[in-house]
């Protein structure tokens, strides 16, 4: 399975690109957010595939970020949604736009991504709202990982010698845990728009009510009660 692909950016169609990597060229498709996102003809490119395999056919999907590719991946398997519409979809909203638009039952914005129609944009709400949390729950520490690994220290004197850390206890480990999935599922909540304060008072009431809770769940309860009073 090709992953990734890294190399000179060597052609740009209007839905793929031509990238060498160390003499042999592959043909990746891509959407028009992510085209747009590229540099010129000539300088070096990074992009995470994932290859369609079919009885007649190999095509390379390439994507900005991991996130954007696990979403990809989960449009397809809404029934109706092929390679392409999946694209076209994140090509309109982004990745962030997509989880945004299934969360919050928005299928205008959906059916905004060309050929995709009101009852494909409604299938694919009732189909992935329920999987929603899980993907942004992901996409947060694929970001934090993303960030970490872009951050350089570097330091002429060495740093002065600390005293080991002692070992963390089973208690201070589930404190650790807890912490860090309440602020995921809050950073969750911030990427859909919800305001500081609705998005930080909905996560702790859940928090307080499912202490062990996960972050997928975390976001998913604190979605039910934030979602609009009928």
């Amino acid at each position: 399975m090709i992953g990734k692909i890294s190399g000179r950016l060597d052609w740009r169609g209007s839905d793929q690109v031509l990238i060498d990597v160390r003499g042999v060229g592959y043909i990746v498709h891509v959407s028009d957010r992510t085209l747009a996102g590229l540099p010129a003809v000539g300088e070096a490119v990074s992009l995470y595939t994932d290859l369609l395999v079919r009885e007649d056919l190999l095509q390379l999907f390439g994507f900005p970020s991991m996130l954007e590719k696990e979403w990809h991946k989960l449009l397809m398997t809404v029934q109706g949604v092929g390679a392409k519409a999946a694209m076209a979809i994140l090509g309109s909203l982004g990745a962030e736009g997509v989880a945004r638009a299934i969360t919050l039952a928005d299928q205008r914005a959906i059916q905004a991504a060309p050929g995709v129609g009101p009852k494909l944009a409604q299938r694919v709400i009732l189909e992935l709202k329920s999987k929603a949390p899980a993907v942004m729950a992901a996409g947060v520490r694929l970001s934090a990982v993303a960030d970490a690994e872009d951050v350089v220290i570097e330091s002429e004197t060495p740093a002065p010698r600390r005293p080991a850390a002692k070992p963390a206890t089973s208690e201070s480990r589930a404190a650790q845990a807890r912490a860090a999935s309440t602020a995921d599922a809050l950073s969750a909540l911030l990427n859909l728009g919800y305001s500081q304060g609705d998005a930080a008072q909905a996560v702790a009431t859940i928090a307080a009510e499912q202490p062990e809770a996960e972050t997928a769940t975390l976001i998913r309860a604190a979605l039910r009660l934030l979602a609009p009073k009928g």
